[in-house]
């Protein structure tokens, strides 16, 4: 069935075909019709299949239709709950695009910037509210935000909320929501925890889930290559030089070890910048604006801060740290080949890592390939390097300034020397 079948808006068509899609992914296909219907939907289906529109087209099209027989705008029809500040964001550009051609208007509200703005927007009506909580409640308080018309609800990532404990506010949520709404639930993945969660928020739903036999997807091509740890930021540095057009995406564990790769990378002259909760959401919006456009080639990400997200033209995944469960390999590694593109994924797996890829592969099913380095080769990554000044003035300065560097990044008050009391005699 393609989308000109469907019995939706013209103008949501048009805007599917300025896109260039024709027909639905799987999840849209099962998903669309009973949204529709008016039903609640509990779906479940891998990263980079195409959920977000699998609602939006859907709910659009509803509050399209009650605008046009001349239903007025008096408050949120549709509230979507978003994890993080870049799927917000992403959602409200889905929102947007898909809902050019209609009468339906899509706003998104996050913390980290001016509220202000927000609220003035608020005032003047919008039909779709993609929020992320804490900005949300903030403003419910405040009484700058009204719940009480919302018709649809939606979770988004719900098994990311979860992962970033949002479960609390999620059931607080439900004491400004109307009882008789719309519920749609949608995640990457199923355990007993969301299971609960979506059934004491959902009423006869229909379930949709879609598990290929591999999570990781058929134009993605994932390897793993065995680099020690203090070694791991010479094949970076490798990688990029080789590949210098190439947008590459690096997954790290913390947020310390993102700063710490980005100054390692800058050493050897190559931009790169970073994204975690400690980046300002201005800075977080511009980074993910220029590595979308390709203005910035290497971006160095946390999991919290980069799942869920649809980059267009990533090339390459690097796994700088190993994951520490399937779901998020499975996430880091579809930030490459979305849609029909063909991507690739390399992990770099250290030796205190293998019991973690051992783990991977146990979820997984299988093994991932292994990509085999020989001494020679190895030693020509660590010889890769720019040449570092060898003579001992050179190094200690170097070393002095990274230890001064430490003490202000991390606040340690520098010991004055104290001068020698003087006697009596002046001695």
């Amino acid at each position: 069935m393609k989308f000109e079948q469907y019995r939706i808006s013209e103008g949501i068509k048009k805007s599917i075909s300025k896109l260039g899609y024709k027909k639905p992914t799987d999840i849209q296909f099962k998903s669309i019709p009973p949204i529709l219907k008016g039903e609640d939907v509990l779906a479940i289906a891998q990263t980079g299949t195409g959920k977000t529109a699998a609602f939006a087209i859907p709910v659009l099209d509803i509050l399209n239709e009650r605008k046009i027989k001349g239903r007025r705008s008096d408050g949120v029809k549709c509230l979507i709950m978003e994890p993080t500040h870049e799927l917000a964001l992403q959602t409200e550009s889905v929102f947007n695009t898909l809902g050019k051609h209609t009468r339906v208007s899509s706003f998104c509200i996050l913390g980290g910037v001016d509220q202000e703005p927000q609220i003035k927007q608020l005032s003047k009506g919008v039909d779709i509210l993609i929020a992320t909580p804490g900005r949300m409640f903030d403003l419910v308080s405040q009484g700058a935000l009204s719940l009480k018309r919302v018709e649809i609800l939606v979770l988004d990532e719900a098994d990311h909320m979860l992962d970033l404990g949002f479960i609390k506010d999620i059931r607080d949520l439900m004491r400004h929501l109307p009882r008789k709404r719309q519920t749609l639930f949608f995640s990457a993945t199923i355990n007993e925890k969301i299971k609960k969660l979506a059934y004491s928020l959902v009423t006869n739903p229909i379930r949709i889930q879609i598990s290929p036999k591999d999570p990781v997807a058929k134009n993605i091509e994932h390897a793993v290559a065995f680099i020690e740890m203090d070694d791991k930021r010479f094949f970076l540095e490798n990688m990029v030089r080789n590949f210098p057009e190439a947008k590459i995406l690096v997954f790290v564990r913390t947020k310390v070890r993102a700063e710490r790769v980005k100054k390692a990378m800058e050493r050897v002259n190559i931009l790169t910048e970073t994204i975690h909760s400690n980046v300002l959401q201005e800075e977080r919006e511009r980074t993910m604006r220029n590595f979308r456009n390709g203005d910035l080639k290497i971006l160095i990400a946390t999991d919290v801060s980069a799942r869920g997200i649809d980059i267009p033209n990533v090339e390459y995944v690097v796994n700088y740290d190993m994951p520490e469960t399937l779901e998020n390999y499975v996430h880091r590694v579809g930030r490459t080949g979305r849609a029909n593109q063909k991507g690739q994924a390399v992990s770099f797996c250290s030796s205190e890592e293998k019991e973690i890829l051992a783990g991977i592969e146990e979820n997984l099913g299988k093994n991932i390939q292994r990509l085999e380095i020989s001494k020679k080769d190895y030693q020509n990554a660590l010889d890769f390097k720019e040449e570092e000044p060898d003579d001992w003035r050179s190094l200690m300065k170097k070393a002095e300034k990274e230890g001064l560097q430490f003490r202000h990044e991390f606040k340690e008050p520098v010991k004055k020397k104290k001068k020698p009391k003087k006697n009596r005699l002046g001695k």
